[in-house]
């Protein structure tokens, strides 16, 4: 499935990828606010840091100057952390009041997300909770006395309600609330639990309970899980899946129209070497062949491009 993105959420993604000035992907050295959320386990992950200029005599007045992204996650998860980091740099905020941006900013900022990707959002106000956290701590302010409410860390102990994406259910209970999820399916394009072996939607104890429970609802009859698609067919769509052939010709058009032209400003050029399922193997060329980042332009720039315009399961192995 090629997930629909807008023309800023593709524009932020590329500018990222490539480097372009303007934009936050990397690390701020010895930052003043450090937060993460998700885990490379889980195949989102995000770290966020930030610089502020100090104020003299009020440290709830330091204004967050620069602030940084470093991700392991897909098109979304990048071009959702730009939007997070040009919000906050465009706003002047302090960090207190950044904590005001929430998920659903990142989002109207993109110009929309398709609904199975919100999760990429969620991620980036919980790394901004985390961060702002970090630099309390720092700077000796209690957040407590003014009023500020932060997770506590004992959402991470509570009792494990998806194993698969390590959603405890403290953690799961206030984002029920927060974002006000009424489904299954809500909950799942939110923070992702129950989208892998999906053995915890129906369970005692599990997402259906849990929401059920969070809105006072009478128990909801189990339901049978959805099938797994084949190549380039969604549970979400039932379009037929594509044939090896159509796959490989859809991916070969991608790369001539996408990520070659982008290789080749640089003096380089991409060679599919085989195409087998949904992974790719592949080897730069000209210029990118020696070059040391060649590995993470293969999976930040190729890979990530194939997955938003053609199929998200799609690997790219570099040969």
């Amino acid at each position: 499935m090629a997930w629909q993105y807008s023309e800023k959420t593709t524009q932020l993604f590329m500018d990222a990828v490539q480097g372009k000035p303007g934009t936050h992907l990397g690390e701020l050295e010895d930052p003043d606010g450090l937060g993460e959320h998700g885990s490379i386990a889980c195949g989102d992950a995000l770290r966020f840091t930030f610089r502020v200029e100090r104020h003299p005599t009020d440290a709830t007045q330091d204004v967050i100057t620069e602030a940084r992204y470093l991700t392991f996650g897909c098109t979304s998860a990048i071009a959702a952390s730009e939007a997070l980091c040009a919000l906050i740099e465009e706003g002047r905020y302090t960090p207190i009041s950044a904590l005001e941006i929430t998920n659903a900013d990142i989002v109207k900022y993109l110009g929309g997300l398709p609904p199975q990707k919100i999760h990429c959002s969620v991620m980036g106000a919980e790394a901004l909770e985390a961060a702002v956290f970090n630099w309390a701590q720092k700077r000796g302010v209690d957040l407590d006395k003014l009023g500020v409410e932060l997770p506590t860390r004992d959402e991470q102990e509570g009792r494990i309600v998806c194993n698969c994406f390590t959603i405890s259910e403290p953690y799961l209970r206030r984002k029920i609330q927060e974002l006000e999820l009424k489904t299954i399916s809500d909950v799942t394009n939110s923070i992702k639990a129950g989208g892998a072996c999906m053995s915890c939607h129906h369970t005692p104890g599990g997402l259906q309970d849990v929401l059920d429970e969070v809105w006072g609802r009478p128990g909801t009859k189990t339901k049978e899980a959805p099938q797994i698609s084949g190549i380039g067919e969604t549970a979400e769509t039932g379009e037929p899946a594509l044939s090896p052939y159509q796959f490989a010709k859809r991916v070969e058009r991608v790369i001539d129209e996408y990520a070659r032209p982008m290789l080749q400003g640089d003096g380089g050029d991409i060679e599919i070497v085989d195409i087998k399922d949904q992974l790719v193997y592949a080897r730069l060329t000209g210029a990118c062949s020696g070059c040391s980042g060649a590995t993470v332009t293969l999976k930040m720039m190729v890979e990530e491009t194939l997955k938003s315009q053609v199929d998200e399961r799609i690997r790219v192995i570099a040969v």
